[in-house]
């Protein structure tokens, strides 16, 4: 029998996938959850709810209850634009971290209010056909009767513990006998399944308004933390439409900021003005300009891009034809650089599509 190996799990050549309906989830057993809503003839969105439900049980190592979310979602006449990510604790003052250099990266002091439940549950408003209790059974299933860890889940939950070990329930929950699962080892979560159940009877109500809530708040409070129920009871989303670069014939789309995507709109833009289509697709010179063009956006990103309504320059102009192009010329095709951020004006003119702050 030929050895398992992350350098080369297949033993084969990748073949494509022909289907009618797909989904496609970076965990097998969350996919199947969403063809399985596809089977029951939800749509897309139930299956995309069902599945991301899932991974909150199959892979924990990157998806949780405490999650963000973001959803662009084309109804088949027009793009939606969805924030669900959670806003800071009303107690966030500067003076709490005052003496810090940077923001907590792991604790409480970290933790914002989570979003991807009321995700879940605006999308299924908006665009579902299934009732929403439906669309969480089989994760429930997932963490109630237990699911086979996966290679790639097993590997990353051994590292997160390695990180995690020490924080608060972290370890009652996600390491019993004081070890992470093996690979093909059974794991069941019966608190997550009881979590789960809350949820999908309650369309998301327990978790922030109800009894999850004033749990959550009361571990939270246990250990220091400013997270309240207010912040919990207030949480909303914002239908916030998209932003947009175009680029040859293909236009590609984000969600509006406090989200990053304004990144990769920021790269694409400059690299209009640069000879990236002059080299092979993989060769040194085309990912150099990538790169480069990249690193000049995420400085900008680093210093200008917050919530919408905090920001001091306006999203349109850091997308302003002229501005990118003035920072495609810092790029130098032979050499990588350290570069810093820039200034774009507050009045530029608006090249591309603005922004939908309210879709």
């Amino acid at each position: 029998m030929t050895e398992f190996s992350f350098a080369t799990p297949y033993f084969a050549p990748r073949r494509p996938v022909l289907a009618r309906n797909m989904v496609a989830t970076s965990q097998p057993l969350a996919a199947q959850a969403g063809l399985a809503i596809l089977a029951r003839e939800g749509n897309a969105v139930d299956a995309a709810i069902a599945a991301a439900a899932a991974l909150t049980v199959v892979e924990p190592t990157g998806n949780g209850l405490g999650s963000d979310a973001f959803a662009i979602v084309w109804d088949g006449d027009a793009l939606h634009g969805l924030n669900a990510s959670g806003r800071s604790p009303a107690a966030w003052t500067p003076q709490r971290f005052a003496g810090l250099s940077q923001m907590p990266g792991m604790g409480w002091e970290s933790v914002t209010v989570p979003g991807a439940v009321s995700a879940w549950v605006d999308l299924s408003d908006r665009f579902g056909s299934l009732p929403f209790a439906d669309l969480l059974q089989a994760a429930i299933g997932y963490a109630d009767k237990g699911f086979p860890v996966s290679p790639t889940v097993a590997r990353g939950w051994r590292t997160g513990a390695a990180l995690l070990a020490e924080q608060p329930g972290f370890a009652e929950t996600f390491m019993r006998d004081g070890r992470t699962p093996n690979v093909g080892e059974m794991f069941q979560n019966p608190a997550l399944a009881a979590s789960l159940r809350a949820i999908a009877s309650s369309k998301g109500e327990a978790f922030y308004r109800g009894d999850l809530a004033d749990r959550i708040v009361a571990f939270a409070q246990a250990h220091g933390a400013a997270l309240n129920a207010t912040d919990l009871a207030s949480h909303t989303n914002d239908w916030c439409g998209t932003i947009s670069m175009d680029f040859g014939d293909v236009t590609l789309h984000e969600i509006p900021p406090n989200g990053q995507g304004i990144v990769a709109l920021m790269a694409l833009g400059m690299l209009k003005y640069l000879p990236v289509a002059d080299h092979e697709a993989d060769s040194a010179h085309a990912f150099h300009f990538q790169i480069e063009a990249v690193k000049l956006a995420m400085t900008d990103a680093e210093r200008y891009v917050s919530d919408v309504s905090s920001m001091t320059v306006p999203v349109h102009a850091l997308l302003d034809e002229t501005y990118l192009k003035r920072r495609a010329a810092l790029i130098d095709p032979g050499r990588a650089q350290d570069f810093g951020a820039g200034a774009p004006t507050t009045g530029a003119r608006f090249i591309s599509r603005p922004p939908m702050l309210r879709g």
